[in-house]
């Protein structure tokens, strides 16, 4: 998979406003650069067209997609009130087997994150690291 594979986004009049008839235009963007200390940025720019902003799954992609994304703020309740950090931290890495994370639609983080830093490991790390702990903080009680 290219590097440069990016982002879905929905192309319309108006973001997040789909007609009931049309269903929504999707095309492929160059990831945009984000701030690899900024958990919150990195969830805005490539999680939230699919996830949504609160990471309920309901983003403006997500009628577009075969696969609904996961609700990512029930991720401790569904895990007996524990947040699945490491499971979430490869996932988003791309040692996780997510179906809708391995197609050439949309792309492994992983690969998608280290084209953002030339392949340094540690920054790597820590981007990934960040948007888990973002993740976390979407929790809902």
């Amino acid at each position: 998979m290219h590097m440069r594979i990016a982002v879905l986004l929905l192309v319309s009049a108006a973001l997040g406003v789909l007609g009931a008839q049309n269903p929504p235009n999707v095309k492929m963007v160059p990831v945009k650069p984000t701030s690899a200390a900024s958990g919150q940025q990195m969830f805005n720019n490539y999680c939230a067209t699919c996830h949504g902003k609160e990471g309920r799954g309901d983003g403006p992609v997500a009628v577009a997609l075969k696969k609904a994304p996961a609700d990512l703020s029930s991720l401790a309740v569904r895990n007996n009130g524990k947040f699945p950090e490491l499971e979430i931290y490869h996932s988003i890495l791309g040692d996780g087997m997510i179906a809708a994370h391995g197609s050439q639609e949309m792309p492994v983080w992983g690969d998608v994150l280290k084209s953002l830093d030339a392949d340094t490991d540690s920054m790597v790390r820590l981007r990934i690291a960040n948007l888990t702990s973002y993740v976390k903080s979407l929790q809902r009680k």
